[in-house]
């Protein structure tokens, strides 16, 4: 049998245990990407929220839905996050404008407009933007960020210079 052998009869879309219920929420991690490049391409919907601040971060929560929450954050050069962990959320963080650089016990990632970065609950970094330019990024956490506990590590730990890193 090969597939031009298989034919389907009637309207596909009544055969109901092939219908997935529609949702109202994103539910997976390709929900949540997805989600992410949706805001990002939308600039109309961020771009205007945008603030720079010398003496720290700006963020600001762009939404908060069903079990999940986007913020947006500018980055001036030198400004960085510090070592820390999202608690019990998942994320998703996407560059929107400019580069940032994400350092972990296991290397440097430099992330320029346009990448996403998808993580895992306790998944510990420092992100930074080491770049001469202002950076601003998109951070979608599920459950909604509750806890983001700082950490402390001996400065050889953390991976400061170029290092490959597998993707």
């Amino acid at each position: 049998m090969s597939d031009s052998d298989l034919q389907i009869a009637g309207d596909i879309l009544e055969v109901p245990h092939l219908l997935q219920p529609p949702r109202d929420h994103p539910a997976t991690v390709a929900d949540f990407v997805g989600l992410a490049r949706t805001i990002a391409a939308d600039r109309c919907q961020w771009e205007h929220l945008v603030r720079y601040d010398a003496t720290m971060r700006w963020y600001h929560r762009l939404i908060t839905g069903h079990g999940y929450e986007v913020w947006v954050l500018s980055w001036l050069p030198g400004q960085g996050s510090g070592l820390h962990d999202h608690g019990r959320s998942s994320g998703v963080l996407t560059v929107l404008k400019g580069t940032l650089t994400e350092l972990t016990l296991t290397g440097r990632r430099v992330l320029g407009a346009g990448a996403q970065r998808v993580f895992a609950p306790g998944y510990m970094h420092q992100v930074v933007n080491d770049a001469l330019e202002p950076a601003v990024s998109l951070h979608v956490y599920c459950p909604g960020l509750t806890a983001m506990p700082t950490h402390t590590a001996p400065a050889c730990e953390i991976h400061t210079q170029p290092r490959p890193v597998t993707a």
